[in-house]
């Protein structure tokens, strides 16, 4: 069955990514975009600005583009993706899921709030059920579903992978691209030649999502891990791809080998942006790399290599692209779980 699905914030950098992931999709078929008033009424070629380095789709570049009300969507839209700005969002997102819409969002409001599922959908589908009790506390007939910050998801399956030899503390410093802070985000004068050593409100997005999409459901409340996180984060020059230093302390003793073994066993899901292995392990030291392995897996899937032991653990890198896995692609797939679980 075909989905209708539209994207709230379609004219920005991540609203590019996910018009350009929705191109061809096996299941979903783009029917609406809205954007901001000054863009409402004109296509969606004459309105974007067109910056991904592929070509418009055509069908989309016809659309018109709408006001980002409920009124001004469709009632026959099955699935809305979110790329707003968050503090559009807050306001915006409940709007529409009263009016009925399910919502599948990449913006950060509430992605800690106790009845909004956090999901990353190989690592914690489950956490998905949470909608039942977010429709029942706020008398919505729509609802709304979060993927986490770009630079969480990148270390959160790895971290996945090694749960069950007892978490107990996590260290973290990432070097993440420009492409982060959007197309205007960070000035060339800031960042050639140059590390940001600071992005605001980052750290505590690593330090607290991971602990949520790492927690237990039981069906009516979402207990989160204990683990202990603490994260660095850094802005570094180059355009696309998050790399990150992770140590990871375990209460059990593993060898690079096991984790290695572990990182491998993480499964895939049968929906059609899962990719296959989720976590390409790379045995050159001097891998993964931003601009030779963001693409692995369509740019799905995580890369990691690199690990060491040390003295209270392990120690590795991770990569993933962080407008694709790390924004649009990933509410891509979380769209497709609603799908896949009868939540449309």
């Amino acid at each position: 069955m075909t989905v209708r699905v539209g994207v709230l914030g379609a004219t920005g950098a991540v609203g590019q990514r996910f018009i350009q992931l929705l191109d061809g999709h096996p299941e979903f078929e783009l029917a609406a975009v809205t954007a901001s008033e000054s863009s409402a009424g004109r296509t969606y070629r004459d309105a974007a600005k067109w910056r991904i380095d592929a070509p418009i789709p055509e069908a989309a570049a016809e659309l018109t583009v709408r006001s980002t009300d409920p009124e001004s969507v469709p009632d026959d839209v099955d699935l809305l993706f979110s790329s707003l700005p968050s503090g559009v969002a807050a306001e915006v997102e409940p709007a529409f899921a009263e009016a009925g819409y399910v919502l599948s969002s990449n913006s950060s409001n509430e992605r800690m709030a106790d009845d909004v599922p956090l999901v990353i959908p190989e690592i914690n589908p489950g956490h998905l059920d949470l909608l039942e009790v977010q429709r029942d506390e706020r008398g919505w007939d729509g609802a709304v579903l979060k993927n986490p910050n770009c630079s969480t998801i990148t270390m959160v399956p790895t971290l996945a992978a090694l749960a069950p030899s007892g978490l107990e503390r996590v260290h973290v410093s990432t070097l993440q691209a420009v492409s982060g802070a959007g197309y205007s985000g960070v000035s060339s004068m800031e960042i050639l030649d140059n590390v940001l050593p600071h992005i605001g409100g980052e750290e505590d997005k690593m330090e607290t999502e991971s602990r949520k999409l790492l927690g237990s459901f039981d069906g009516a409340t979402l207990s989160h891990h204990d683990v202990s996180v603490s994260a660095s984060c850094n802005r570094v020059p180059t355009i696309d791809g998050h790399i990150e230093n992770v140590w990871a302390e375990t209460d059990e003793a593993v060898s690079p080998t096991d984790v290695e073994d572990a990182f491998r066993g993480v499964e895939s899901l049968d929906l059609p942006s899962s990719p296959e292995p989720l976590i390409h392990v790379f045995e050159d030291p001097e891998r993964p790399q931003p601009r030779l392995d963001r693409h692995v897996g369509d740019g799905m899937a995580i890369a990691a290599g690199g690990v060491q032991e040390t003295d209270s653990g392990v120690q590795y890198n991770c990569l993933a692209h962080n407008t694709i896995r790390g924004a649009a692609g990933a509410a891509v797939l979380n769209g497709e779980l609603l799908a896949s679980e009868g939540w449309l």
